[in-house]
């Protein structure tokens, strides 16, 4: 994948211009959208315990200013062996899985996902989606356009999260 900013607006260019087509279609033997470019998870992970990452690539399929809605849709995949950040925010997710098995970390529990599964996440619940299998495991996960920016748990979460033996494994 290119270097960030170069990447972010070859990625824009590239929906804008699927968009105006109103249809991009889904190559199954590659496992992507037409016109589609990937982005890398994030920037930057951040020094706070539990904001690191790997393995994680983020397809954006939908938002504003190239669709008239109030939401943002994303496909995000994770490599085998790969984990998104521990983190938690304001908005909610509500992540349908749609490729491969996987797993995720929400407050005090750990789910085991397949295809179809929904996920939700309330607001402020530390969460992390977590691929231990030899597949890629993707997901949908529509989100506010307007939205806050993820944050680090606190101290007090992390240590619950430690001490849970259902969440320890996924606490690093």
């Amino acid at each position: 994948m290119k270097p960030a900013p170069e990447a972010f607006a070859q990625a824009a260019e590239a929906l804008q211009r699927a968009l105006q087509r109103l249809h991009i279609p889904f190559d199954p033997t590659r496992f992507a959208w037409e016109g589609i470019s990937p982005l890398v998870y994030k920037e930057h992970a951040g020094d706070a315990p539990g904001m690191g990452w790997r393995g994680v690539t983020r397809y954006s399929l939908g938002r504003p200013p190239y669709i008239d809605a109030q939401f943002a849709l994303r496909y995000f995949e994770i490599a085998p062996d790969g984990y998104s950040s521990l983190e938690k925010h304001a908005h909610v997710h509500l992540v349908v899985v749609i490729r491969g098995r996987g797993r995720a970390l929400v407050g005090e529990h750990v789910f085991e996902l397949k295809p179809f599964d929904i996920v939700y996440v309330p607001p402020h619940t530390p969460h992390r989606w977590i691929n231990p299998y030899c597949e890629p495991f993707g997901f949908l996960c529509p989100a506010d356009a307007e939205r806050d920016k993820p944050q680090p748990v606190s101290e007090a979460e992390w240590q619950a999260l430690r001490t849970n033996p259902e969440t320890a494994p996924y606490v690093f």
